[in-house]
């Protein structure tokens, strides 16, 4: 009898660790995103990601308005 119960335990045991674990491997972790290449603005210094950037022929800027100002500095 002490058999059965034993064997009966360790099925039920083994079937919750089983459902846990099916429903942590179903679970997908979110994907990070992929590093973007920083610049640095030549008007304020600022670091800004290369997407987020202007950039014109003499280099990048963090907003339209500091290339706008470098390049009314330089003429």
């Amino acid at each position: 009898m002490k058999y059965l119960i034993l064997i009966v335990f360790v099925v039920i045991v083994w079937s919750i660790w089983k459902k846990r674990n099916q429903t942590s491997a179903g679970e997908q972790t979110p994907v990070s995103p992929v590093p973007q290449k920083m610049l640095a603005c030549l008007y304020c210094g600022v670091h800004f990601p290369e997407n987020d950037g202007v950039s014109d022929q003499s280099g990048s800027y963090c907003t339209a308005a500091h290339c706008k100002a470098a390049g009314e500095e330089r003429v």
